[in-house]
């Protein structure tokens, strides 16, 4: 039998300097609300050593229902939409189909 599809999202962001500690305050509030959605395989934020306004993060969410649910939530509205998004420069957001090989 196949192993259904998760998803995997791999977004970029860029924020500036200015900006850098209200975006990482929301980052945090978002990543914990995040990862205890019941979709949610694993929520990771990461910041770039040598250039600390860039961030990266790397999602996985059971299927593509566990994802809508996530950008639908009232967290991500808050967070992501409301408060992050007008912060940022630059935003690249990758959505993958995957199945785990092992």
């Amino acid at each position: 039998m196949e192993t259904p599809a998760s998803v995997v999202v791999i977004a970029r962001w860029q924020t500036t300097e200015a900006d850098l500690d209200t975006v990482l305050t929301s980052i945090a509030a978002l990543g914990r609300l995040s990862a205890a959605e019941p979709g949610c395989v694993s929520y990771q934020a990461f910041q770039e050593s040598d250039d600390p306004t860039s961030l990266v993060f790397v999602e996985h969410y059971r299927d593509e229902d566990a994802q809508q649910a996530h950008a639908n939530s009232p967290h991500y509205q808050e967070y992501v939409v409301e408060r992050i998004r007008p912060l940022l420069t630059e935003r690249h957001v990758e959505i993958l189909r995957v199945r785990e090989l092992a």
